[in-house]
């Protein structure tokens, strides 16, 4: 059961933005510190990607862990409440994922997405060598999260 009444719950999902969030502040800022020039959220392209580098054919999508149900991350538990909703909602945004990604892919671009739980303070160097280790790679697909250890190719 929530512990928010039905208006407080709404005030909080009101407040939850699409674009500028912050690991994707963080995600931009890393990439400018190690001298890459990108845009943000060409919409000319599938799913309207978070980074672009267009030198490079390489677009970036900055999940966060609840939203797009990043695998076996505790951040992405489902709510108790309502539980038909948001399971329905959330395999949608799952599913579309996966549909923007083979679409850019078949398109020639490269596609890497980086989840929010490989941002904390504690992973940001990690994760800055992994992000250049596979923008250095011939690799069509990554991802870099937490539970991704590994380098995954689609």
């Amino acid at each position: 059961m929530d512990n928010k009444t039905k208006e407080a719950r709404s005030r909080n999902m009101a407040k939850v933005k699409a674009n500028n969030t912050k690991p994707e502040l963080i995600v931009r800022s890393m990439l400018h510190r190690m001298g890459f020039r990108f845009r943000l959220n060409r919409k000319d392209l599938p799913g309207k990607p978070d980074i672009v580098l267009p030198g490079k054919k390489i677009v970036v999508f900055v999940h966060g862990c609840f939203w797009h149900q990043h695998d076996n991350c505790k951040k992405a538990t489902l709510p108790k409440s309502n539980l038909t909703f948001w399971t329905s909602k959330l395999s949608k945004n799952k599913l579309r994922d996966q549909e923007v990604k083979q679409a850019l892919i078949e398109n020639g671009w490269r596609v890497l997405w980086i989840w929010q739980c490989s941002l904390s303070k504690l992973q940001t160097e990690e994760t800055k060598r992994r992000i250049l280790e596979w923008i250095n790679s011939d690799k069509k697909f990554g991802e870099i999260g937490l539970v991704d250890k590994n380098l995954n190719v689609g």
